[in-house]
């Protein structure tokens, strides 16, 4: 058969995250969760320095970042991983346990887009991504 001919299964695009949330538990939890779902987890990270030193290493599809880092703002993170030299082809998802209404102020001016955690799942990134490509 030829590639994308009727009936032919095309291979799934293999999609490479760094996940970043101050939660250790979640992350792993998470982690596993999403590999289930075919996205591979290259890292974690639950400071904005070390996703920073991950996603420059890792060069990911997606970044998974926490609202609420801890200390920490995962907005600033995000607004730098989408600044320095813009995003390199990755998509930035701020993710947090509010809902989107809860939290849309903060993150309108970031071009970023937004899942609850509990709608975190592999088909929710592929959604986004999808959406981005239009």
């Amino acid at each position: 058969m030829r590639d994308g001919a009727i009936g032919e299964t095309l291979p799934i695009v293999q999609i490479r995250c760094v996940f970043v949330d101050d939660n250790r538990a979640f992350l792993e939890a998470g982690r596993a969760a999403l590999e289930r779902e075919g996205i591979s987890v290259e890292a974690v990270a639950t400071t904005s320095a070390e996703a920073l030193r991950q996603v420059e290493a890792v060069h990911p599809d997606v970044v998974l970042v926490d609202i609420f880092l801890g200390e920490e703002s995962g907005l600033d993170l995000a607004r730098q991983l989408t600044d320095e030299g813009g995003t390199r082809g990755r998509t930035v998802i701020l993710i947090s346990t509010h809902a989107e209404d809860d939290v849309a102020r903060l993150v309108a001016d970031i071009p970023a887009s937004f899942l609850s955690k509990a709608e975190l799942t592999g088909e929710a990134i592929r959604r986004v991504l999808e959406a981005r490509t239009r």
